[in-house]
Protein backbone atom coordinates (compact mmCIF):
# COMPACT_ATOMS: atom_id res chain seq x y z
CA UNK A 1 0.00 0.00 0.00
CA UNK A 2 1.64 3.36 -0.64
CA UNK A 3 1.33 6.50 1.61
CA UNK A 4 0.61 10.10 0.56
CA UNK A 5 3.55 12.34 0.20
CA UNK A 6 2.06 14.14 2.56
CA UNK A 7 1.74 11.63 5.29
CA UNK A 8 5.61 11.60 4.92
CA UNK A 9 6.16 14.76 5.46
CA UNK A 10 3.80 15.25 8.08
CA UNK A 11 6.17 13.64 10.87
CA UNK A 12 9.49 16.03 9.13
CA UNK A 13 7.13 19.48 9.25
CA UNK A 14 6.13 18.64 13.02
CA UNK A 15 9.96 17.72 13.86
CA UNK A 16 10.69 21.13 11.98
CA UNK A 17 7.77 23.17 13.93
CA UNK A 18 8.89 21.75 17.19
CA UNK A 19 12.61 23.12 16.86
CA UNK A 20 11.55 26.51 15.75
CA UNK A 21 9.21 27.04 18.36
CA UNK A 22 11.95 25.51 20.85
CA UNK A 23 14.29 28.05 19.20
CA UNK A 24 11.79 30.84 19.16
CA UNK A 25 11.28 29.81 23.31
CA UNK A 26 15.26 30.23 23.93
CA UNK A 27 15.63 33.82 21.97
CA UNK A 28 15.58 36.31 25.08
CA UNK A 29 16.03 39.57 23.97
CA UNK A 30 19.63 40.57 25.59
CA UNK A 31 19.28 44.69 25.19
CA UNK A 32 17.10 46.76 23.23
CA UNK A 33 17.09 50.91 22.81
CA UNK A 34 15.25 52.93 25.48
CA UNK A 35 15.90 56.17 23.50
CA UNK A 36 17.57 57.71 20.45
CA UNK A 37 19.43 61.35 20.96
CA UNK A 38 21.16 62.63 17.78
CA UNK A 39 23.99 60.59 16.82
CA UNK A 40 23.89 58.11 19.97
CA UNK A 41 21.10 55.93 21.89
CA UNK A 42 20.83 54.75 25.42
CA UNK A 43 19.92 51.01 26.18
CA UNK A 44 17.44 49.46 28.39
CA UNK A 45 20.55 48.03 29.95
CA UNK A 46 21.55 51.69 30.97
CA UNK A 47 18.98 52.27 32.67
CA UNK A 48 18.25 49.38 34.62
CA UNK A 49 22.19 49.57 35.72
CA UNK A 50 21.40 53.46 36.67
CA UNK A 51 18.08 52.48 37.82
CA UNK A 52 19.53 50.67 40.73
CA UNK A 53 21.95 53.00 41.86
CA UNK A 54 19.20 55.36 42.47
CA UNK A 55 17.22 52.67 44.06
CA UNK A 56 20.24 52.38 46.37
CA UNK A 57 20.86 55.42 46.90
CA UNK A 58 16.82 56.38 48.23
CA UNK A 59 17.49 53.13 50.62
CA UNK A 60 20.09 53.74 52.19
CA UNK A 61 19.03 57.36 53.01
CA UNK A 62 15.95 55.56 53.96
CA UNK A 63 13.85 57.76 51.53
CA UNK A 64 10.62 56.34 49.78
CA UNK A 65 10.86 55.25 46.34
CA UNK A 66 8.76 56.98 44.14
CA UNK A 67 6.09 54.67 41.63
CA UNK A 68 8.59 52.68 39.33
CA UNK A 69 7.31 54.33 35.56
CA UNK A 70 8.13 58.00 37.18
CA UNK A 71 11.29 56.91 38.89
CA UNK A 72 12.36 55.27 35.39
CA UNK A 73 10.92 58.30 33.16
CA UNK A 74 13.26 60.65 35.35
CA UNK A 75 16.47 58.35 34.92
CA UNK A 76 16.29 58.42 31.65
CA UNK A 77 15.54 62.19 31.36
CA UNK A 78 18.84 62.49 33.15
CA UNK A 79 20.44 59.74 31.21
CA UNK A 80 19.89 61.89 27.78
CA UNK A 81 21.23 64.95 29.22
CA UNK A 82 24.25 63.01 29.90
CA UNK A 83 24.11 61.95 26.73
CA UNK A 84 24.56 65.18 24.90
CA UNK A 85 27.38 66.96 27.32
CA UNK A 86 29.32 63.41 26.42
CA UNK A 87 28.94 64.03 22.82
CA UNK A 88 29.25 67.98 22.75
CA UNK A 89 32.82 66.62 24.73
CA UNK A 90 33.14 64.17 21.71
CA UNK A 91 32.32 67.25 19.18
CA UNK A 92 34.92 69.52 21.27
CA UNK A 93 38.06 66.65 21.48
CA UNK A 94 38.05 66.30 25.01
CA UNK A 95 39.66 63.34 26.13
CA UNK A 96 40.20 61.64 29.74
CA UNK A 97 43.25 60.12 30.29
CA UNK A 98 44.21 56.56 31.53
CA UNK A 99 46.39 58.48 34.01
CA UNK A 100 43.47 61.30 34.99
CA UNK A 101 41.52 58.52 35.47
CA UNK A 102 43.56 56.04 37.95
CA UNK A 103 44.26 59.19 40.03
CA UNK A 104 40.59 60.10 40.05
CA UNK A 105 39.98 56.50 41.25
CA UNK A 106 42.63 56.60 43.82
CA UNK A 107 40.91 59.99 45.29
CA UNK A 108 38.04 58.55 45.55
CA UNK A 109 38.64 55.63 46.99
CA UNK A 110 40.97 57.79 49.83
CA UNK A 111 37.93 59.69 50.42
CA UNK A 112 36.37 56.70 51.05
CA UNK A 113 39.42 55.88 53.84
CA UNK A 114 40.11 53.22 51.43
CA UNK A 115 42.88 51.63 48.93
CA UNK A 116 41.96 50.77 45.33
CA UNK A 117 41.82 47.12 46.39
CA UNK A 118 39.39 47.57 49.10
CA UNK A 119 36.97 50.41 47.06
CA UNK A 120 36.87 47.34 44.25
CA UNK A 121 35.99 44.85 46.67
CA UNK A 122 32.84 47.38 48.19
CA UNK A 123 32.08 48.06 44.93
CA UNK A 124 31.41 44.32 44.25
CA UNK A 125 29.82 43.75 47.64
CA UNK A 126 27.17 46.34 46.43
CA UNK A 127 26.94 44.59 42.86
CA UNK A 128 28.67 46.88 40.88
CA UNK A 129 31.83 46.06 38.68
CA UNK A 130 35.01 48.14 38.99
CA UNK A 131 35.05 48.56 35.34
CA UNK A 132 31.46 50.14 35.30
CA UNK A 133 32.09 52.58 38.20
CA UNK A 134 35.48 53.25 36.01
CA UNK A 135 33.25 53.90 33.18
CA UNK A 136 31.38 56.29 35.25
CA UNK A 137 33.32 58.14 36.54
CA UNK A 138 35.23 59.32 32.72
CA UNK A 139 31.75 59.65 31.97
CA UNK A 140 31.35 62.40 35.02
CA UNK A 141 34.78 64.20 34.53
CA UNK A 142 33.96 64.62 30.36
CA UNK A 143 30.79 66.31 31.48
CA UNK A 144 32.18 68.27 34.05
CA UNK A 145 34.54 69.79 31.54
CA UNK A 146 32.26 70.02 29.18
CA UNK A 147 30.31 72.70 31.66
CA UNK A 148 33.47 74.16 32.87
CA UNK A 149 33.62 75.58 29.36
CA UNK A 150 30.40 76.38 28.05
CA UNK A 151 28.68 77.63 31.05
CA UNK A 152 31.68 79.66 31.99
CA UNK A 153 31.53 81.66 29.11
CA UNK A 154 27.70 82.43 29.33
CA UNK A 155 28.57 84.22 32.62
CA UNK A 156 29.98 87.75 32.58
CA UNK A 157 30.86 89.84 35.94
CA UNK A 158 31.34 93.17 35.46
CA UNK A 159 33.32 96.11 37.18
CA UNK A 160 29.83 97.11 38.73
CA UNK A 161 28.71 93.93 39.95
CA UNK A 162 32.01 93.80 41.91
CA UNK A 163 31.94 97.28 43.27
CA UNK A 164 28.61 97.27 44.61
CA UNK A 165 29.18 93.87 45.97
CA UNK A 166 32.23 94.98 47.98
CA UNK A 167 30.32 97.89 49.13
CA UNK A 168 27.20 95.64 50.33
CA UNK A 169 26.49 94.62 54.00
CA UNK A 170 26.75 90.81 52.34
CA UNK A 171 29.71 91.61 50.76
CA UNK A 172 31.80 93.02 53.68
CA UNK A 173 30.62 89.62 55.55
CA UNK A 174 31.35 87.53 52.99
CA UNK A 175 34.98 88.91 52.68
CA UNK A 176 35.75 89.45 56.15
CA UNK A 177 38.28 87.70 58.30
CA UNK A 178 38.06 84.52 59.21
CA UNK A 179 39.71 82.22 62.07
CA UNK A 180 39.91 79.02 62.60
CA UNK A 181 39.50 78.09 66.14
CA UNK A 182 39.83 75.78 69.29
CA UNK A 183 38.24 76.03 72.44
CA UNK A 184 38.43 74.94 76.26
CA UNK A 185 35.21 74.82 78.21
CA UNK A 186 35.45 74.92 82.25
CA UNK A 187 31.95 74.71 83.08
CA UNK A 188 29.70 76.08 85.47
CA UNK A 189 26.26 75.65 87.07
CA UNK A 190 23.36 77.60 86.51
CA UNK A 191 22.35 77.60 90.58
CA UNK A 192 26.55 77.64 91.38
CA UNK A 193 28.06 79.19 94.43
CA UNK A 194 30.20 81.97 94.67
CA UNK A 195 32.86 79.20 96.03
CA UNK A 196 31.98 77.08 93.38
CA UNK A 197 32.16 79.79 90.19
CA UNK A 198 35.85 81.20 92.50
CA UNK A 199 36.68 77.30 91.88
CA UNK A 200 36.16 77.11 87.90
CA UNK A 201 37.84 80.51 87.46
CA UNK A 202 41.05 78.79 89.38
CA UNK A 203 40.86 75.82 87.22
CA UNK A 204 40.62 78.05 84.27
CA UNK A 205 43.45 80.34 84.95
CA UNK A 206 45.69 77.35 85.82
CA UNK A 207 44.84 75.88 82.45
CA UNK A 208 45.68 79.17 80.77
CA UNK A 209 49.28 79.49 82.66
CA UNK A 210 49.89 76.26 81.49
CA UNK A 211 49.41 77.16 77.85
CA UNK A 212 51.47 80.55 78.18
CA UNK A 213 54.13 77.89 79.16
CA UNK A 214 53.77 75.38 76.19
CA UNK A 215 51.31 73.03 77.34
CA UNK A 216 49.37 71.13 74.49
CA UNK A 217 45.60 72.82 73.53
CA UNK A 218 44.25 69.93 72.06
CA UNK A 219 45.09 67.43 74.90
CA UNK A 220 44.20 70.14 77.15
CA UNK A 221 40.94 70.19 75.85
CA UNK A 222 40.47 66.04 75.65
CA UNK A 223 41.67 65.99 79.35
CA UNK A 224 40.00 69.17 80.56
CA UNK A 225 37.22 70.58 78.91
CA UNK A 226 33.79 70.17 78.83
CA UNK A 227 32.91 71.49 75.71
CA UNK A 228 31.44 69.49 72.54
CA UNK A 229 34.27 69.95 70.89
CA UNK A 230 36.56 68.32 73.54
CA UNK A 231 37.16 65.14 71.73
CA UNK A 232 38.32 66.71 69.24
CA UNK A 233 40.93 68.80 71.12
CA UNK A 234 38.60 71.78 71.11
CA UNK A 235 38.64 72.08 67.14
CA UNK A 236 35.27 74.94 66.44
CA UNK A 237 36.35 74.80 62.72
CA UNK A 238 36.08 78.43 60.79
CA UNK A 239 34.28 81.45 62.21
CA UNK A 240 33.87 85.09 61.66
CA UNK A 241 34.08 87.90 64.37
CA UNK A 242 30.72 88.53 64.10
CA UNK A 243 30.10 85.13 64.30
CA UNK A 244 31.55 85.15 68.41
CA UNK A 245 29.59 86.88 70.93
CA UNK A 246 31.36 89.89 73.22
CA UNK A 247 33.88 89.89 74.05
CA UNK A 248 35.59 87.69 71.62
CA UNK A 249 35.00 88.86 68.84
CA UNK A 250 37.52 91.97 69.43
CA UNK A 251 39.89 89.97 71.67
CA UNK A 252 40.24 87.09 68.53
CA UNK A 253 41.24 90.12 66.25
CA UNK A 254 43.74 90.73 68.48
CA UNK A 255 45.54 87.52 68.52
CA UNK A 256 48.21 85.50 66.14
CA UNK A 257 48.17 82.57 65.65
CA UNK A 258 48.96 80.36 67.60
CA UNK A 259 47.89 82.22 70.80
CA UNK A 260 45.19 82.25 73.15
CA UNK A 261 42.51 84.12 74.50
CA UNK A 262 42.56 84.93 78.25
CA UNK A 263 39.70 83.03 80.67
CA UNK A 264 36.45 85.03 79.82
CA UNK A 265 33.11 84.44 82.00
CA UNK A 266 29.80 83.14 80.03
CA UNK A 267 26.55 82.08 80.90
CA UNK A 268 27.97 78.61 80.19
CA UNK A 269 31.24 78.84 82.01
CA UNK A 270 35.33 80.21 81.64
CA UNK A 271 36.42 79.77 78.28
CA UNK A 272 39.32 79.78 76.36
CA UNK A 273 40.01 80.64 72.82
CA UNK A 274 42.95 79.28 70.20
CA UNK A 275 43.42 80.88 67.04
CA UNK A 276 44.68 78.32 65.01
CA UNK A 277 45.09 79.68 61.70
CA UNK A 278 43.26 82.98 59.71
CA UNK A 279 42.20 83.66 56.33
CA UNK A 280 40.98 86.65 54.43
CA UNK A 281 40.51 90.29 55.59
CA UNK A 282 41.47 93.12 54.12
CA UNK A 283 45.77 92.61 53.93
CA UNK A 284 46.61 90.12 51.43
CA UNK A 285 50.17 89.64 51.48
CA UNK A 286 52.09 87.91 49.08
CA UNK A 287 55.72 86.63 48.29
CA UNK A 288 57.19 86.91 44.98
CA UNK A 289 59.78 86.25 43.69
CA UNK A 290 61.55 87.33 40.13
CA UNK A 291 62.93 84.47 38.68
CA UNK A 292 64.51 83.16 35.68
CA UNK A 293 65.21 79.90 34.00
CA UNK A 294 66.24 77.48 31.06
CA UNK A 295 64.04 74.62 30.36
CA UNK A 296 65.66 71.48 27.74
CA UNK A 297 63.13 68.75 27.14
CA UNK A 298 63.67 65.05 26.23
CA UNK A 299 62.65 64.66 22.56
CA UNK A 300 62.49 61.76 19.58
CA UNK A 301 66.04 63.00 19.17
CA UNK A 302 67.06 63.65 22.45
CA UNK A 303 67.37 61.15 25.13
CA UNK A 304 66.54 62.16 28.76
CA UNK A 305 70.56 61.33 29.65
CA UNK A 306 71.15 64.06 26.45
CA UNK A 307 68.76 66.29 28.00
CA UNK A 308 70.31 65.72 31.10
CA UNK A 309 73.93 66.58 30.17
CA UNK A 310 73.10 69.15 27.76
CA UNK A 311 71.50 70.95 30.89
CA UNK A 312 74.96 70.28 32.92
CA UNK A 313 77.04 71.70 29.62
CA UNK A 314 74.61 75.13 30.04
CA UNK A 315 75.16 74.94 33.54
CA UNK A 316 78.95 74.81 33.90
CA UNK A 317 78.84 77.70 30.70
CA UNK A 318 76.75 80.08 32.78
CA UNK A 319 79.14 79.41 36.01
CA UNK A 320 82.21 80.11 33.70
CA UNK A 321 80.18 83.54 32.88
CA UNK A 322 78.40 83.55 29.78
CA UNK A 323 75.45 85.12 29.86
CA UNK A 324 72.43 83.37 31.39
CA UNK A 325 70.09 85.86 28.86
CA UNK A 326 71.73 84.79 26.09
CA UNK A 327 71.89 80.97 26.15
CA UNK A 328 68.32 81.22 27.81
CA UNK A 329 67.44 82.85 24.25
CA UNK A 330 69.33 80.14 22.27
CA UNK A 331 68.45 77.25 23.79
CA UNK A 332 65.54 77.47 26.50
CA UNK A 333 62.49 75.16 25.03
CA UNK A 334 60.14 77.50 27.41
CA UNK A 335 58.27 79.69 24.70
CA UNK A 336 56.33 81.80 27.48
CA UNK A 337 59.92 82.82 28.61
CA UNK A 338 62.84 82.05 25.94
CA UNK A 339 62.79 85.13 23.69
CA UNK A 340 62.70 87.05 27.14
CA UNK A 341 66.40 85.81 28.55
CA UNK A 342 64.42 82.89 30.88
CA UNK A 343 62.55 85.83 32.54
CA UNK A 344 59.64 84.52 34.33
CA UNK A 345 59.01 88.27 36.24
CA UNK A 346 57.57 88.59 39.66
CA UNK A 347 55.72 85.63 40.13
CA UNK A 348 53.87 83.80 42.35
CA UNK A 349 55.65 80.98 43.99
CA UNK A 350 52.25 79.12 44.20
CA UNK A 351 51.36 79.17 40.66
CA UNK A 352 54.35 76.77 40.08
CA UNK A 353 55.00 73.20 40.28
CA UNK A 354 56.13 71.47 43.70
CA UNK A 355 59.44 70.99 42.35
CA UNK A 356 60.15 73.73 40.56
CA UNK A 357 58.75 76.17 43.95
CA UNK A 358 61.41 73.82 46.05
CA UNK A 359 64.56 74.70 44.08
CA UNK A 360 63.31 78.39 44.19
CA UNK A 361 62.83 78.33 47.60
CA UNK A 362 66.26 76.20 48.37
CA UNK A 363 68.25 79.22 46.27
CA UNK A 364 69.66 82.54 47.61
CA UNK A 365 68.98 86.01 45.76
CA UNK A 366 71.28 86.34 42.96
CA UNK A 367 72.28 82.54 43.00
CA UNK A 368 71.90 80.45 40.38
CA UNK A 369 70.40 76.45 41.05
CA UNK A 370 72.20 73.23 39.89
CA UNK A 371 70.03 71.32 37.08
CA UNK A 372 66.87 69.60 38.76
CA UNK A 373 64.30 67.96 36.51
CA UNK A 374 60.29 69.06 36.86
CA UNK A 375 57.39 66.69 34.53
CA UNK A 376 58.69 69.63 31.95
CA UNK A 377 62.04 68.59 31.44
CA UNK A 378 65.51 69.57 33.22
CA UNK A 379 65.58 73.33 34.39
CA UNK A 380 68.27 75.26 35.33
CA UNK A 381 67.11 78.51 37.44
CA UNK A 382 68.69 82.09 38.96
CA UNK A 383 66.34 84.04 41.64
CA UNK A 384 67.05 87.66 40.66
CA UNK A 385 64.85 88.76 43.86
CA UNK A 386 61.89 88.44 46.26
CA UNK A 387 59.30 91.14 47.54
CA UNK A 388 56.32 91.16 49.41
CA UNK A 389 53.64 92.61 47.43
CA UNK A 390 50.05 93.96 48.96
CA UNK A 391 47.56 92.81 46.98
CA UNK A 392 44.70 93.23 48.89
CA UNK A 393 42.16 95.36 46.76
CA UNK A 394 42.93 93.06 43.93
CA UNK A 395 42.72 89.72 45.47
CA UNK A 396 39.24 91.42 47.43
CA UNK A 397 38.01 92.14 44.08
CA UNK A 398 39.13 88.52 42.59
CA UNK A 399 37.25 87.17 46.00
CA UNK A 400 34.06 89.28 44.66
CA UNK A 401 34.20 88.39 41.10
CA UNK A 402 34.72 84.75 41.67
CA UNK A 403 31.58 84.73 44.70
CA UNK A 404 29.78 86.29 41.61
CA UNK A 405 30.33 83.57 39.36
CA UNK A 406 29.46 81.11 41.66
CA UNK A 407 26.26 82.24 42.28
CA UNK A 408 25.22 82.45 38.39
CA UNK A 409 26.62 79.57 37.89
CA UNK A 410 23.95 77.26 39.26
CA UNK A 411 21.11 79.92 36.82
CA UNK A 412 23.24 79.58 33.79
CA UNK A 413 23.50 76.04 34.12
CA UNK A 414 20.24 74.75 34.44
CA UNK A 415 19.36 77.62 31.38
CA UNK A 416 22.31 76.03 29.31
CA UNK A 417 21.17 71.99 29.75
CA UNK A 418 17.47 73.47 29.09
CA UNK A 419 18.77 74.98 25.96
CA UNK A 420 21.23 71.91 24.34
CA UNK A 421 18.20 69.49 25.43
CA UNK A 422 15.88 71.48 23.29
CA UNK A 423 18.18 71.30 20.49
CA UNK A 424 18.48 67.71 20.26
CA UNK A 425 16.93 65.26 18.53
CA UNK A 426 15.54 62.97 20.85
CA UNK A 427 12.94 60.27 20.37
CA UNK A 428 12.37 57.91 23.74
CA UNK A 429 11.06 54.24 23.12
CA UNK A 430 9.83 53.01 26.51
Amino acid sequence: MKTKLSDRLRPLLLGAALLAATAQAQVRPLDRVVAIVDNDVVMQSQLDARLREVQQTIDKRGGALPPEHVLSQQVLERLIIENIQLQIGERSGIRITDEELNQAMGTIAQRNGMSLEQFRQALARDGLSYADARDQVRREMIISRVRQRRVAERIQVTDQEVQNFLASDLGKMQLSEEFRLANILIPVSEGASSSEIQAADRQARELYQQLQQGADFAQLAISRSASETALEGGEMGWRKAGQLPPPFDSMISQLNPGEVTEPVRTPGGFIILKLIEKRGGDTQVRDEVHVRHILIKPSEIRSPEETRRLVERLYQRIVAGEDFAELAKSFSEDPGSALNGGDLNWIDPNALVPEFRQVMSETASGELSKPFQTQFGWHVLQVMGRRATDSSTQFREQQAANLLRNRKYDEELQAWLRQIRDEAYVETKL
